[in-house]
């Protein structure tokens, strides 16, 4: 590539072809500072948090910053993989990354990376390693099922925010949504079946859990809430099971507002009372496990279900880095690769 440039021109790499999976993000460690340096960032983010600026920052930065690192730094903590001293999301997702790249190792210009678009590795640090490493192309992959304002696009936002600072730009395609992708549909029916064949007991319910959102985002436009009911659907159909079988409710609100129903809490601390009492329940809305699906569902919602009454509780992990979920993922990667892989 070299030969011909003139002794004193900087060397210049093959070109090479980017994939980055983007996902949420996670504290660096569970300590009050840690934490709290992740959530400023992320509740200051206004895809996030639509309150005007005026009314949002003085409570942000006033109030909850002050009392929430402290909550969601024990939460951390239940969770942490002590081993790698590193938070399940961010291990998943490297493992994902690792997993992927070898997938795609015969195609021999292709590299593959991971960053968040809160915490580490940043957005911004990985697209610039990117590019000094030769990528002329790179393919954005939020790792999202279910299209957001509040996750896929403002994964994307960071993303064009770094490049639209980069003298030499890469071509950039972004992956879209795959809540009804025939493959991603199969792979997330096939894991709620194994999942409850593994089981001891046979659930009465298996509840599909999503990540909520205010109602307020809805009525703006965004479709997350009508992509959830799809995914399910289609996943029920897929199995062959009657509606009653398989149910939707959306987790993790936040404030006072009224978020997407029904609640995931309250609908775990209701159903021993209608003579529900075996459980298993999923996170669609998430491609690795996290605090929002091991301490919040897995743990807090398990109480919640059995000192409601509950007999039997049991949470059926993300696809993560299991075969299948690393199938469906580089098959998508593969598809929107077309044109670019020789």
């Amino acid at each position: 590539m070299s030969d011909h440039l003139p002794p004193s021109h900087k060397p210049v790499k093959a070109p090479k072809i980017g994939v980055l999976l983007l996902n949420l993000g996670t504290p660096d460690g569970t300590d009050y500072w840690n934490v709290r340096r992740y959530l400023k960032e992320f509740l200051s983010d206004p895809r996030v948090i639509e309150t005007p600026k005026w009314l949002w920052w003085p409570l942000l930065n006033l109030v909850i910053l002050s009392v929430r690192p402290q909550k969601s730094g024990h939460a951390y903590a239940q969770i942490w993989d002590k081993e790698k001293n590193e938070s399940p999301l961010r291990v998943i997702t490297r493992n994902q990354t690792e997993n992927l790249a070898q997938r795609l190792s015969g195609d021999g210009n292709v590299i593959v990376d991971f960053a968040m678009r809160y915490g580490n590795p940043s957005t911004k640090s990985v697209l610039e390693k990117l590019q000094a490493a030769g990528c002329q192309k790179i393919l954005l992959v939020p790792l999202y099922p279910q299209y957001s304002a509040t996750t896929t696009a403002t994964a994307n936002d960071k993303a064009f925010e770094a490049l639209g600072q980069m003298r030499w730009q890469p071509a950039v395609r972004t992956a879209p949504a795959y809540f009804d992708d025939p493959k991603y549909v199969e792979t997330l029916g096939n894991s709620i079946r194994d999942g409850v064949a593994k089981l001891d007991f046979e659930p009465d319910l298996v509840i599909t859990s999503y990540h909520g959102m205010p109602v307020e985002y809805l009525q703006r436009g965004d479709p997350y809430h009508c992509q959830c009911y799809k995914t399910t659907r289609l996943v029920r159909e897929y199995l062959g099971w009657d509606k009653s079988k398989l149910m939707v409710t959306f987790q993790s609100r936040f404030g006072p507002t009224k978020w997407l129903e029904p609640y995931t809490d309250v609908t775990l601390g209701e159903l021993p009372g209608k003579g529900i009492k075996k459980v298993a329940i999923l996170a669609p809305a998430f491609s690795a496990d996290c605090i929002e699906t091991l301490e919040e569902i897995a743990m807090g919602g398990k109480d919640t279900f059995m000192e409601a009454g509950g007999e039997q509780f049991a949470y059926i992990p993300c696809l993560n880095d299991s075969p299948g979920g690393m199938d469906m993922i580089e098959a998508m990667v593969r598809r929107e690769l077309s044109g670019w892989l020789d």
